[in-house]
């Protein structure tokens, strides 16, 4: 990736801060694993422990990928008398809490899965009706994260409720648990409600990240899809609730999907998209195999930091669209200018949507973090250097659907005297109010 840049003086730092309240659990977005789209229900004792261990081994938990979630298929298919949960006993000889345990020694949590219906989506019990008794299970077992899906929904004169009621009946439970435990960590909620409702305007009462699409694919045109949706809901994630965008399909060539044919550059926009834009991270892929290339993706601290920036809660939006007007819905060629505030520098993302490498330039005060007048360091989050400094526009040299992750920081003000005296001349004028025409 090549980036074309004015280098002019030296370099302050600017960075913007914001403070949130401490309401609960969920804070930041999970990083972590999930089974589903590397093993689908082929995964027991062993897989999970290898998995781990990879994680471990790979230092993965080191990066902050320390929860690890069981999605799916792992109790069996009927509930014993009580009506409680039964652990899949082949799968766990030695049960899911010997196993959460062992987790817990790699320094990593456990997650648990079910639905909000009859049965979950791969036929196993859901936990509509037994929504108390499950989270026991789940706490007995020692899960701290729940992910709830939305399959084999009820008949209408059953539940007598829309999506949100039926949600709500967990939430309700997981604020009840944690009324008559205090003392103990609350459960933290994702809803799995893959954005027919339009979770994106409700979730947030009941839990801390909800999906906002159906299942992500390893192909570029799953992918694209994903980012179009976003570019009309990025608005609502912030700290303690999220627009979840599915599972991260970096390095998936396992058993559960179809082998991924996404490229290098491919990959790295999926990262670069999910990271910036405040999604949980769950990778789902055969870490026992995973290529040198797709760790070093799942690896970038510079991108990491970001998604989890303490101060910061929001994520990056489009300023512009690119090759379409703005605002335009299009599955295949999604937004491809992007931007947001950080901790650590105003945030750019410039997505090459087309099949051909693509010249990319943007005016930098299309971006609302930055300050007219200024001039601005800019420093590369993929190769992880300083690139000069940047006055008024910026041009990004960019491959087929690859990306440019970029941090801008203020480096003083601009030469006076420089024309154009406005980088965005429109609306202009001079103190006698006559218009300033570039």
């Amino acid at each position: 990736m090549l980036i074309s840049v004015i280098t002019i003086g030296g370099l302050a730092a600017l960075t913007g801060r914001t403070s949130a309240l401490d309401t609960g659990v969920g804070k930041l977005p999970k990083l972590g694993y999930n089974t589903f789209n590397a093993f689908g229900c082929q995964y027991d004792e062993d897989v999970v422990l290898s998995q781990a261990k990879a994680m471990k081994d790979l230092g993965l938990v080191d990066l902050g990928y320390n929860s690890f979630l069981l999605d799916d298929c792992m109790t069996e298919k009927t509930r014993d008398s009580n009506g409680r949960l039964v652990a899949d006993a082949e799968k766990f000889p030695h049960g899911l809490k010997r196993l959460t345990s062992r987790l817990k020694s790699l320094g990593i949590s456990s997650s648990a899965y079910s639905d909000a219906g009859h049965w979950t989506c791969a036929g196993y019990p859901g936990s509509y009706g037994h929504e108390a008794q499950d989270l026991e299970s789940w706490e007995h077992w020692g899960f701290d994260y729940l992910k709830y899906d939305n399959c084999f929904i009820p008949f209408d004169n059953v539940t007598q409720e829309n999506v949100y009621g039926r949600y709500k009946r967990m939430a309700d439970a997981i604020a009840d648990r944690a009324a008559k435990k205090p003392h103990s960590k609350p459960f933290q909620f994702s809803l799995c409600e893959w954005g027919w409702q339009q979770p994106w305007i409700w979730a947030r009462q009941l839990g801390q990240s909800w999906r906002v699409n159906g299942d992500i694919k390893p192909w570029w045109s799953s992918i694209a899809s994903i980012i179009n949706t976003a570019s009309f809901v990025s608005s609502t994630t912030d700290f303690y609730g999220r627009n979840d965008y599915d599972i991260l399909e970096v390095g998936n060539y396992g058993q559960g999907e179809p082998h991924g044919n996404m490229t290098y550059d491919e990959e790295k926009s999926h990262f670069t998209a999910w990271a910036l834009l405040k999604s949980p991270l769950l990778i789902s892929a055969n870490l026992t195999n995973i290529t040198r290339q797709s760790l070093e993706i799942l690896s970038n601290k510079d991108l990491l930091r970001i998604n989890q920036d303490p101060h910061v809660g929001g994520s990056i939006s489009p300023f512009r669209w690119g090759i379409n007007p703005d605002f335009t819905f299009n599955e295949t060629h999604p937004a491809q200018y992007w931007t947001g505030n950080s901790s650590y520098g105003v945030v750019f993302m410039l997505l090459n949507t087309l099949d051909t490498t693509e010249v990319m330039s943007f005016n930098l005060t299309e971006s609302w973090a930055i300050r007219a007048g200024r001039l601005y360091d800019v420093y590369d989050m993929w190769s992880h250097t300083h690139n000069g400094t940047a006055y008024r526009n910026l041009t990004v040299t960019v491959p087929p659907h690859g990306v440019a992750a970029l941090l801008l920081n203020d480096a003083g003000p601009e030469q006076s005297g420089v024309e154009p005296y406005c980088a965005g001349w429109w609306q202009c004028s001079y103190p006698n109010g006559t218009y300033y025409s570039n």
